[in-house]
């Protein structure tokens, strides 16, 4: 039976906008688990007219349950996305306030990063740019995120 909005896990999604249609796509993807109200999804695109955008991130980033990172080349290259969103997301993750997940969505240099010791998602964290079904690689970060959902 599925839970009350209430009880549905906050999910954040940082990405580069240069990702924004992957962000598109997993958010039409995660929609049977909003469905569901198992989770309740957010990114920056939902900030409405008239918001501090900045406050509005860093309260979402901050309640969130669930952290996504949208990772390529140009995720790691902003520096907003880099020092500000996935710096926060890694602290709460270490305080055991969030659990963050790196999503790998184009191929790129990701070693060495403060997030390169968490599973990612797809897969072996093979990026959703190289599926030859993307439908299949945004099914399988859904059922990695479903999985997580199980534990929390």
């Amino acid at each position: 039976m599925s839970t009350d909005a209430s009880h549905a896990v906050e999910v954040f999604i940082s990405y580069a906008h240069e990702d924004e249609d992957f962000v598109k796509a997993l958010d039409k993807h995660m929609s049977n688990l909003r469905r569901q109200k198992l989770i309740s999804s957010w990114y920056d695109r939902d900030i409405t007219a008239g918001d501090v955008w900045a406050e509005e991130i860093e309260a979402r980033l901050n309640r969130a349950a669930l952290i996504l990172l949208l990772i390529s080349s140009d995720f790691i290259y902003s520096d907003y996305c880099y020092d500000i969103e996935m710096a926060r997301a890694m602290e709460r993750a270490k305080r055991k306030e969030a659990h963050v997940i790196p999503v790998v969505v184009r191929p790129c240099d990701w070693k060495g990063t403060p997030f390169a010791g968490l599973q990612a998602l797809p897969t072996r964290g093979k990026a959703v740019s190289t599926w030859s079904n993307r439908d299949e690689a945004f099914l399988d970060i859904v059922q990695g995120i479903r999985a997580v959902l199980n534990q929390l």
